[in-house]
């Protein structure tokens, strides 16, 4: 029951790429007039449910356990008699295959979904982190347990594309951190969904929040250890020589040197996601 439970809330923040959500972390962008941009993510992130995906997946056969028998009018119940209790067992025995060949396509999904990790390999967390650091900019990934990572990400260049962050090799992209979607005219549109910790900043991560909180009364309900959520907690800051069109930080920019800097403190309350639009044209 708590497998499947946990598959029905899962599995659509994995359809949508919104199973990962940052704890404490210091995060800064930088854009420059010339075309160069920098990104930096240190602290952690975390892959909700991760763990228990992973006991999903070592987890037996259900046992057979009879279910409710009802008066005739389909209003009160009552106890089964053993003729009612035996033809569920033999109708429960029947879909032993249907169920075994329903927890294998469940368990290509999630794995397909995660980018090949099979989440049912105890050692899913580790695989990952080493997935991870096969890419560029992930010089450093740690599981510290439970899901979360201790991470330091940093890529540099020239800004000809858009960004986005995260950016897991075959996992699909949903609810992104940070986006950095260039326009046409030079101008530089920054926004972070997943720094807003609750309200319409990032309906997601409530949507995430209110899952995982029920998948947390489903697992502590037979005395199991609960997963504990990683708080939403840090700073976000941009720096650069263009000029601020919008933003929506309390203080606005100030100026350090030669660049202006704007910046944003995320606390588990926050609810407008940073945002803001940089005229990078000379």
């Amino acid at each position: 029951m708590k497998s499947r439970l946990l598959f029905v809330l899962l599995a659509p923040l994995l359809l949508t790429g919104c199973l990962l959500s940052p704890g404490k972390f210091n995060s800064e962008l930088a854009l420059m007039k010339s075309g160069a941009f920098s990104y930096s993510y240190k602290g952690e992130i975390q892959m909700l449910g991760l763990s228990k995906l992973a006991e999903m997946g070592a987890e037996e056969e259900e046992e057979f356990e009879a279910e409710d028998c009802y008066s005739d009018d389909g209003m009160e119940t009552r106890p089964c008699t053993a003729n009612e209790i035996a033809g569920q067992k033999a109708e429960w025995d029947a879909n032993a295959e249907n169920r075994r060949m329903k927890r294998e396509r469940e368990a290509e999904q999630f794995k397909a979904m995660m980018g090949g990790v099979d989440p049912s390999n105890p050692d899913a967390a580790n695989e990952l982190a080493e997935h991870l650091q096969r890419q560029k900019g992930w010089s450093s990934v740690v599981h510290k347990g439970d899901g979360l990572f201790e991470v330091d990400f940093a890529i540099d260049g020239q800004l000809t594309h858009d960004f986005v962050f995260p950016l897991i090799e075959k996992m699909p992209i949903g609810s992104s951190f940070v986006t950095v979607i260039l326009r046409e005219d030079g101008k530089v549109r920054v926004d972070a969904p997943g720094f807003a910790a609750q309200g319409a900043g990032n309906p997601l991560q409530g949507m995430m929040s209110g899952m995982m909180g029920l998948a947390q009364m489903e697992e502590g309900s037979d005395g199991d250890t609960k997963t504990e959520l990683a708080m939403t907690e840090g700073t976000f800051a941009i720096r650069t020589d263009g000029e601020i069109l919008a933003n929506n930080t309390d203080e606005g920019a100030e100026t350090v040197g030669d660049l202006r800097v704007l910046r944003w403190e995320i606390t588990p309350r926050t609810e407008a996601a940073p945002t803001a639009l940089v005229d990078l044209s000379n």
